[in-house]
């Protein structure tokens, strides 16, 4: 359906009036910036952002705020399915959009709809792709309000966090990135307390380069050797080092030149080609990915491992990279031992045949790279009655794939 006159004429001024008054608001003006947007449209708004627990959606407002939970409500399902979801439960009938920045879940907008549509108002599906136009632009203005706004901040951690996680949570990547080839989705737990887990990668071309750490420790020190290690690991190659033994033992050198007692970093790192799907991948102490195809775990990339980062000295042997050749529609799932080695109340591990078959459950109902992690965060919260007593890192890469889509309202990036 074409859009009537009057409305693109109005639409088109809302999306005018939302960027022109962005630039000087700030981030708690942000839901009455869009409200005021779209009010000539007959419509309400009101923006609300996912805490880094992506437990609770937290209303993006001046006053003190009462969030919606991501399990069993309507707002939840728009952002664990990246669906547009109606909702008459109220009385006014509203929708909830799911707001992403690039591919990053943000929240979800909340829209009010007018009891009675005036003439020329558009037909739903029409509607539906222009507010998703809408929660786009706002998922932009959200995220580059967020680094200067403490407010977006308190909502977005929903609590204190620990000197340790502040400094992380400054340096990690966003939490999920996608191309039409390749999606990267991680995941750090406890996220208000993690001191010595982190990721990284990037994204250039056909090249995607991954990175897990576990740091030694459960204190400063270890978020400071993870930051060192993180730090390290993307100047080698700002640097233009590409070979894994090369960047790992650029790591090494400025993890062990910190003062005593000595620190060190498992790791992972990884290579993978997106054009023809060949995974370089280095093992430095730590556990190995899993390689899901096909809906199953099909095996465990082991390579030669290598010392952690930071361990040094004549006693050290080489240090060996290993290749692995994806198929389209692979998936590969790094992790730390804090997943599988969180105990319960009776001492039982998580374990690494729970972590397989929730993985493979999540394959099956084709869940998106980042609802596949926050349901394994879950789990694994859950396992250990909520409290984790060591920090738990998840990456989940998928490959050559459809799997991009998951993420958007069905049809909606095609245009």
């Amino acid at each position: 359906m074409q859009l009537d006159g009057a409305w693109a004429r109005a639409w088109a001024g809302a999306l005018a009036h939302l960027i022109d008054s962005a630039h000087l608001a700030t981030g708690a003006d942000l839901s009455r910036t869009v409200d005021r947007s779209v009010g000539p449209l007959g419509l309400s708004a009101e923006v609300l952002m996912a805490d880094l627990a992506q437990q609770v959606l937290m209303p993006v407002r001046q006053e003190p705020v009462v969030g919606v939970d991501v399990e069993g409500t309507l707002a939840g399902r728009a952002y664990q399915y990246g669906e547009i979801v109606r909702d008459d439960d109220r009385g006014a009938p509203q929708l909830w959009v799911p707001v992403l920045d690039g591919t990053e879940r943000v929240g979800v907008l909340r829209i009010g709809l007018p009891g009675r549509r005036p003439s020329g108002f558009p037909d739903d599906d029409t509607l539906a792709d222009e507010l998703w136009t809408l929660a786009g632009l706002v998922g932009h203005i959200v995220m580059s309000k967020l680094v200067h706004s403490d407010r977006l901040r308190r909502l977005r951690s929903n609590g204190l966090l620990s000197p340790g996680s502040e400094l992380l949570w400054q340096l990690v990547p966003p939490r999920t990135f996608a191309t039409d080839r390749v999606v990267v989705s991680a995941i750090l737990e406890p996220h208000d307390t993690v001191v010595g887990d982190a990721y990284d990668y990037s994204v250039d071309g056909d090249v995607v380069t991954l990175a897990v750490f576990d740091s030694s420790g459960h204190d400063i020190r270890a978020g400071v050797t993870s930051a060192l290690a993180l730090t390290a690991v993307r100047n080698a190659r700002l640097s233009g080092r590409h070979d894994l033994v090369e960047v790992a033992a650029h790591a090494d050198a400025v993890i062990a030149d910190q003062p005593r007692p000595m620190q060190f970093s498992t790791a992972v790192l990884a290579r993978l080609d997106t054009a023809g799907g060949a995974l370089d991948y280095l093992l430095a102490g730590h556990p190995p990915p899993l390689l899901v195809r096909d809906g199953r775990v099909v095996k465990e990339l082991t390579a030669v491992p290598r010392p952690p980062l930071g361990v040094t000295g004549p006693d050290v042997g080489p240090a060996h990279t290993a290749r692995e050749q994806l198929e389209p529609g692979d998936r590969l799932l790094l992790y730390t031992d804090g997943v599988t080695e969180a105990r319960d109340g009776n001492g039982e591990f998580f374990g690494e045949r729970r972590l397989v078959e929730l993985t493979e459950q999540a394959a099956a109902a084709d869940l998106s790279a980042p609802e596949t992690l926050r349901r394994l965060r879950t789990a694994v919260m859950r396992h250990q009655a909520g409290r984790l007593q060591d920090d738990a890192t998840l990456l989940l890469v998928d490959w050559a794939s459809d799997r991009h889509l998951r993420m958007f309202p069905a049809g909606r990036p095609s245009r």
